[in-house]
């Protein structure tokens, strides 16, 4: 029982921490009004974490297994490379749209003020490098186009819309994601594969997954 309720508590502190980290940023961010949401005592807090650098990886770390394991149900057997990495981001941006753990890791990880191991940005961006690259093998790339610059411009717009999405959440939507494939996508691919391309195929697939997982 005693284990269970320590479980409770940190998973608790955890969500506390990232809404907190979200509102207010690590360095505005203060223990007391993270363990006063948490309905916990600051020494309960203590126990569980050291610090709040402590507390600011722990949520960095279970952001990234959340949203690596999104990636990774994504990646599904049967379609090429470029609706892979459609798909892929639409599993992310419905894992930041619904958990704030994942959205808090997410900032945190960018932040200078809280040095880290973990850099979701730079996972993402060799992601899309090598879902590129994958598709440039199964020759779907359109040729005029130079992989170094596919990957910037998808790295740069979707990260975009997790910054702008800090303050309005309609831009980490599947509806915003599906608009920017619309109008990318023919850019990429060539004409035989934009038409196996679906900019938005995993939305219905993506909510009846978050109906199921919860």
């Amino acid at each position: 029982m005693k284990q269970e309720r320590a479980v409770r508590t940190r998973h608790s502190l955890i969500r506390s921490a990232a809404e907190t980290f979200e509102r207010h940023g690590y360095v505005q961010a203060k223990l007391a009004d993270i363990s006063a949401s948490a309905g916990v005592s600051l020494g309960a807090l203590h126990f569980h974490f050291e610090n709040k650098a402590a507390l600011a990886t722990t949520v960095e770390t279970t952001a990234a297994v959340s949203l690596r394991r999104a990636a990774w149900i994504a990646q599904r057997p049967g379609t090429n490379a470029l609706q892979r990495l459609t798909d892929t981001s639409h599993a992310l941006v419905d894992q930041l749209h619904r958990d704030v753990v994942s959205r808090a890791g997410f900032q945190l990880s960018g932040e200078a003020a809280h040095p880290s191991n973990v850099n979701l940005r730079q996972e993402w961006q060799a992601c899309v490098r090598q879902l590129l690259a994958e598709a440039c093998d199964e020759h779907l790339l359109a040729e005029h186009m130079e992989q170094h610059d596919m990957v910037a411009t998808v790295v740069a717009a979707t990260t975009g819309f997790e910054l702008l999405g800090r303050k309005d959440p309609q831009w980490v939507s599947h509806r915003s994601l599906s608009g920017f494939w619309r109008l990318v996508m023919p850019c990429l691919a060539t004409p035989a594969a934009l038409v196996e391309v679906d900019p938005a195929s995993t939305v219905r697939e993506l909510e009846t997954m978050a109906a199921v997982t919860g």
